[in-house]
């Protein structure tokens, strides 16, 4: 981790047990803050940012779909573990999807939580829309292989079935907005 002082870097090792993660310095890098108003799902929280309600769909990853039991349930409580009501959140802005959902990774106290989501197991990397996390691509698919190697929660069976390939398999009988969660 450098630390800048007076226009000079200064290499600081990290302390015994300490994990460092590029991805936090994104979270450091002045971002919006919005409260958490609700978690819908593994993947998509309500924010009030600026006095407005924004839904924040996550970047880069995908949750299982609530209706994948018991794995989308399992992404959903967790996330509300994570993030509960109230909780300040940081976000950078990386797109805006097709239902009006700001796409966005999401931080709390300098922790990006899609890649929380990820490591856990409770989330798989979205790698059709990756370009959208260049920061944080590599780490992602680091920690999504290592979630499935050691079979965390959603990888923990023994053919998984991709969200979107679910959402896919699902949208005859699926709502335009379950189907795009």
């Amino acid at each position: 981790m450098a630390i800048a002082s007076c226009s000079t870097a200064v290499e600081v090792p990290p302390e015994q047990g300490q994990v460092t993660d590029p991805a936090a310095a994104v979270a450091n890098a002045n971002l919006p803050t919005g409260t958490v108003v609700s978690v819908g799902d593994g993947d998509t929280l309500r924010m009030d940012y600026q006095g407005q309600s924004v839904t924040v769909r996550f970047a880069c990853i995908d949750a299982p779909e609530t209706s994948q039991t018991p794995w989308g349930p399992a992404a959903t409580e967790r996330l509300r573990q994570l993030i509960p009501r109230g909780s300040t959140i940081q976000f950078r802005e990386a797109d805006t999807d097709r239902y009006g959902r700001m796409v966005a990774e999401v931080y709390v106290g300098g922790q990006n939580m899609n890649l929380q989501m990820v490591r856990e197991g409770h989330a798989v990397v979205y790698t059709q829309f990756l370009r959208s996390c260049p920061e944080t691509e590599d780490l992602l698919l680091e920690a999504e292989a290592q979630a499935s190697q050691q079979r965390l929660n959603f990888w923990n069976q023994p053919n998984p079935v991709m969200p979107w390939d679910y959402r896919r398999s699902n949208r005859s009988s699926a709502t335009p907005e379950s189907a795009a969660a």
